[in-house]
């Protein structure tokens, strides 16, 4: 982990650049969205309501990100997508890309973001539409997870998207859920994004990939629809020393040595590169 302006290329590496590490209603901390970096490629994970304000912060133009995958619909995460939209197709004049099933593009547009795009203006005589905003990408489906699961090769990463656990609370399994992923990240790191304790989830990854790094969903309290840490404590150790925590309170710091002594790896830090070396 090392702490150091933000760029958008490298040598050659993954790293992860986590543009944010808080929770949804976090002050202090921006939202839990990460920048995926390797070469002179990268793509953002999620894009919530404050990303546009940190990127800001960062010296980068949320205009300058090219590449873009979602993992849920919640504000946190899609809050900043209509600014991408609407500074690309009237300030910049160039769509960005986005790795989305089409499944869940459907979803995204109908129930989030065409209220605030398609009555823009008359495009051939009709409303706008997604694929008018996004170069599409969409991953094909894979089996051998236990769940629904699509892979996709982008420019140099290797990405499985993977169902999860997350909302609501009611749901019994991923499949009573609404549309949520997690990613394994080049066969070798595990980004659950936000969701439930799911510990099928993690065996499923770690029985399929060579995971190295788990950045795993954390809350501190019982219940609700994300992993509380009690829950987390179940989970062998071998596990818990290479997680990383992340969405968490403002008040996280209280909670640090209490991680560690745990035998967790510790939380994620936003503003900070982790590099994994190519193999």
């Amino acid at each position: 982990m090392e702490k150091r302006p933000l760029s958008l290329k490298n040598n050659g590496h993954l790293s992860l650049f986590p543009v944010g590490t808080g929770s949804a209603f976090t002050k202090k901390l921006y939202q839990n969205n990460v920048l995926l970096i390797k070469g002179d490629q990268h793509i953002m994970v999620d894009c919530g309501t404050r990303t546009p304000e940190a990127f800001y912060t960062l010296g980068v133009p949320i205009t300058t990100i090219e590449n873009f995958l979602v993992t849920h619909s919640h504000a946190d995460h899609i809050g900043g997508l209509e600014e991408v939209m609407l500074m690309g197709r009237y300030v910049t004049k160039k769509k960005p890309n986005i790795i989305i099933t089409p499944e869940y593009q459907k979803m995204l547009w109908e129930y989030s973001l065409r209220g605030g795009a398609a009555y823009n203006e008359r495009n051939g005589g009709s409303l706008l539409h997604f694929d008018d905003f996004f170069t599409v990408y969409a991953p094909e489906p894979v089996t051998g997870l236990g769940r629904d699961a699509w892979r996709i090769e982008y420019r140099g990463f290797s990405l499985t998207l993977i169902r999860t656990m997350h909302y609501p609370d009611s749901a019994k399994s991923w499949r009573e859920s609404a549309y949520s992923i997690g990613l394994v990240i080049d066969d070798r790191i595990f980004f659950t994004g936000d969701t439930r304790f799911d510990p099928e989830l993690i065996h499923a990854v770690v029985d399929s990939y060579p995971i190295e790094w788990i950045f795993h969903d954390v809350q501190f309290f019982p219940g609700g629809v994300h992993t509380p840490f009690d829950d987390l404590l179940t989970l062998p150790d071998q596990y818990r020393e290479v997680m990383h925590l992340m969405h968490y309170p403002d008040t996280f710091q209280e909670k640090e040595q209490l991680v560690l002594d745990n035998g967790f790896a510790g939380f994620v830090h936003q503003h900070h590169y982790y590099d994994f070396p190519a193999v």
